[in-house]
């Protein structure tokens, strides 16, 4: 009888434990009801993860939501959820290729041909642990995608953001910016690639971003923010070596879902006291500190001019 009661008593235990690391690894959640009538949003990649779960939440918010992909086939289907979920037809498609200067430029010119506002930029979209592949522009992957591709599609649009004022801008980054170092003598990685260093190298690259932009557009009712979103089940560790597939797997249970994930997305563009804030870094929808290096910010301006070159932009 002792026994059957202790098995049972550590049943429950076992049962409550596990509610709540669940609902720790789930993370903050945004409870802001912010609404955006009349408001327009780009989402980079958005076609599937956490892009496409902050597409419902700002469509359902009532805001035009621009979703920027790569891929227009599988856009389209991430659409036509995005247009059920939230009972929103005003969710529309638009080609965006992130390691494509040419692309890049031929969107932005898109947009402020067809565009009269744009009060939220969510720059999400990027690429993980890769190969030692070069963007069409001959860019390392990571860092042409993941930081170059949204640099200038950010300056591109800053014109029409800030003319929309207040207006918010928005950078994914991620907690493996901890390990990361900006490379400014080998900033491609030729020398010595590692897929995890670049991956790093690039989310230091956003916060770095973040922070001198924010600086740059002090007073003009343009915030920015980075995040780190979770760990979460996703795409994104689509370029995991095949000898990482059985630990991704069985940690799957511990990871975000897509919509826990998104969460500090939609945080940083909607709630009203991260309206307050700029420059900041965000994590489970709280304000959170980054490492030292991503807090230095002579290696940000030296980080801007670097990217103003390789874009081809002049200030």
């Amino acid at each position: 009888m002792v026994a059957g009661v202790t098995v049972a008593a550590g049943a429950v235990g076992a049962g409550v434990g596990w509610v709540f690391l669940k609902r720790w690894i789930s993370g903050g959640r945004c409870h802001s009801n912010a609404r955006l009538d009349g408001k327009t949003v780009i989402i980079t990649g958005c076609n599937t993860g956490i892009g496409r779960e902050s597409a419902k939440d700002l469509a359902k918010r009532g805001a035009r939501v621009i979703m920027a992909c790569r891929n227009i086939e599988k856009a389209e289907e991430a659409r036509l959820d995005v247009v059920k979920v939230s009972g929103s037809a005003n969710v529309v498609v638009k080609k965006l290729d992130l390691a494509s200067m040419k692309s890049i430029r031929d969107f932005a010119e898109d947009i402020k041909k067809e565009e009269k506002q744009l009060n939220i930029l969510l720059n999400n979209a990027g690429i993980m642990m890769c190969p030692q592949w070069e963007t069409e522009d001959g860019f390392e992957m990571q860092l042409g995608t993941n930081h170059l591709g949204h640099f200038l599609l950010t300056l591109l649009l800053l014109d029409l953001i800030k003319s929309s004022a207040p207006s918010r801008i928005v950078n994914v980054s991620s907690t493996a910016h901890e390990r990361g170092s900006m490379h400014f003598d080998d900033i491609m990685l030729k020398k010595s690639y590692g897929p995890m260093k670049a991956y790093a190298q690039s989310k230091l690259a956003n916060i770095l971003f973040t922070r001198e932009l924010a600086r740059r557009l002090k007073g003009t009712g343009v915030t920015c923010y980075s995040l780190h979103p979770g760990v979460i089940n996703t795409e994104l560790t689509r370029h995991f070596p095949s000898y990482a597939a059985p630990l991704v797997y069985l940690g799957s249970a511990f990871l975000k879902t897509p919509e826990q994930g998104a969460q500090t997305n939609i945080y940083c563009c909607v709630d009203e006291k991260a309206g307050e804030e700029t420059g900041l870094y965000y994590k489970d929808c709280a304000t959170a500190t980054p490492t030292k290096a991503a807090q230095d910010d002579e290696a940000a301006k030296k980080l801007w001019d670097l990217s103003l070159k390789l874009v081809g932009l002049e200030e």
